[in-house]
Parts: C-alpha cells; structure tokens; sequence
C-alpha cells in the first residue's frame, strides 16, 4: 500500500472497507425487525416456488445475527491491528517484508555456524568436501538452475558450468567474483558498420574456424573482415580474451547458438548477456559454498582431488 503514486487510492481502499463494514452492519440491522403490518399473523412475502411454496417475513434466528455481528466485530479489530485501511499499517506495525526479515534473522542465526566453518578453507578443499557440495548444489538450485539448468548444462544465451569453456576464466577466485559482482557482456551490432555480404563472409569465417565447412573464397573475405573488426576482442587467434569475457570462436562451443543464421544475427545485431550480482543476495559463506560447487562440476573428480591435497 505504501507505493501509490497517488493519495486517490488510498481513500479508495478506506472507503471501500469501512464502507462495506458499514453497509453490512445495516443490512444486519434491518433485516433482524418485523416488518409492521395490522395482522398478528406473520406477513407472507410475495414470491412463491414450485407452485405452493411461501416464504414468511420473520427475521433470521438471534443466534445467526449473532454470528454475523461477530465477523463484523472482527473485521473492525483486524483493520485496526494489520494493514488494510489503504497506507496505515495497523497497530501493530505488521508487514509481509517485516516477517521475512524476521525469517531471514532467524535462519542466519541457526544456520550461519554450518556455513561460516567453510569459509575458512580454501575454495579447493571445500569443492571436495561432500557435505559443503551437497550445501552448494542446493543453493545452485535455488538461485542459479533458472538460467543455468539444474545439471549447469546451461541452454542458448546461457553457458553450461558443466564443461571447461570459461568466458571469464574457471579459476576458482574468478569464479568467486563473477558470482559476487556479476558480470555485464556485450557484443557490438555490426549492422551499420559492415554490409550484407561482409557479415556473411566473416559468419562463414568464424564458422570454419569451428570445422564447419565453407568455401575458399567466403574464408578468404571473411578473415580480411575478421582482422579489421573482430580481433581487439577475440584475439588474433579467435580463442577469445578471459579479461573481457569475449568467448573463443575455435571450439565450436556457441552461447548463442551455432548455426549460420544464428551466427549471422549475432554478427549483425549484437548480443548483450547479463549474470546478475549475488553479494547483495547471499553472504559471502553462501557465495564460496556456491562457487566451490560451481568449480566442481568442470573439474575431473581425480584431479579435483589431487589439486584440493596440493592446496591444503
């Protein structure tokens, strides 16, 4: 309620609620009288059902005005303890963020001594601790599997942690950061810059260097276009540059997918990829349980082992 734009709506929801608690609390009233009539008899409303049935104008039972004139009474005392009356908070001060904090407190106070233990050892170590994996897989699951897959298999416009292509390098420490401060790609759109034929060439180009077949001619014009726009990023080489997240063209692993078409409308109109910062989402243990994880799933389990013995 505390985000209208507008102070209109906030007498709306008041008059709306009390209004209906007013309304209610009449109806009630009214209904509960016998209508006055001459007779003595009870009067018999109008309307009749299948062919003989009338109804008389006796008010409801004491019993089930009572009932009503409860919920009504507890209807004023919950708007006056909790939120309902447009911006006023209640009595009581309540709110759904207010108990999620309270949640959160309570969940890190339990639960921080089990995380904070692994804090103190290498990211190496706690990758082959099998309870700090089983800890990190969760927490994978819980912030990560929505883009990344719950394998870290990844999917188009997502990378797979799962293998040993790294944008920004698999280092356990570079691992660590991307999760706490995110990382911002951007591929530039070429569409004003080269021609239809140009982005062409240098897609083919880019494409062989994969395996894929091309003709001479399209690799020879393409590599011309690849050396005057391309190599400040991915390198003379194409293996890409870790510093700046430019991926390795040569290895026929493709983010964006790696057909023609989608190499082409990669070239033309440009990519811009998002991995969203964590340090205001999880504290650091949650992040090095995460990252140990993470650095797990690409290493081979032996040589996992043998590097976390070195490091101890």
């Amino acid at each position: 309620m505390s985000d209208f734009f507008s102070g209109f709506w906030n007498y709306y929801i008041i008059t709306g609620a009390v209004g209906g608690i007013i309304f209610c609390t009449w109806l009630l009233t009214a209904m509960s009288k016998r209508r006055a009539t001459n007779s003595k008899k009870p009067e018999l409303h109008s309307h009749v059902w299948d062919e003989d049935l009338r109804e008389y104008n006796n008010p409801l039972p004491r019993w089930w005005m009572g009932l009503f004139y409860i919920t009504i009474l507890f209807g004023i005392g919950y708007l006056a303890l909790y939120p309902g009356l447009g911006t006023f908070g209640g009595v009581l001060g309540w709110s759904s963020n207010g108990e999620y904090n309270k949640e959160q407190e309570k969940a890190q106070a339990d639960y921080a001594p089990l995380f904070e233990k692994y804090v103190k050892l290498v990211l190496l170590v706690t990758a082959v601790d099998p309870v700090a994996r089983a800890a990190g897989q969760r927490l994978f699951l819980v912030n990560c599997a929505q883009c990344h897959g719950s394998d870290g298999g990844g999917s188009k416009g997502f990378p797979s942690l799962a293998d040993k292509d790294w944008l920004y390098g698999g280092e356990p420490q570079t691992i660590l950061a991307s999760i706490t401060d995110g990382r911002n790609g951007a591929m530039p759109s070429f569409a004003k810059t080269l021609s239809s034929e140009q982005i062409n060439d240098v897609a083919y180009y880019v494409l062989s260097l994969s395996g894929y077949p091309s003709n001479s001619l399209q690799i020879y014009s393409g590599r011309k276009v690849f050396s005057d726009n391309c190599i400040a990023c991915h390198g003379v080489d194409a293996k890409g540059n870790h510093a700046i997240g430019a991926p390795n063209l040569t290895d026929k692993i493709w983010l964006h997918g790696g057909t023609s078409n989608d190499v082409i409308e990669t070239i033309a109109k440009g990519r811009n990829s998002h991995m969203p910062a964590h340090k205001d989402i999880l504290d650091p243990a949650k992040i090095h349980l995460l990252a140990a994880y993470i650095y797990s799933l690409s290493i081979d389990p032996d040589k996992l082992t043998e590097s976390a013995v070195n490091a101890k």
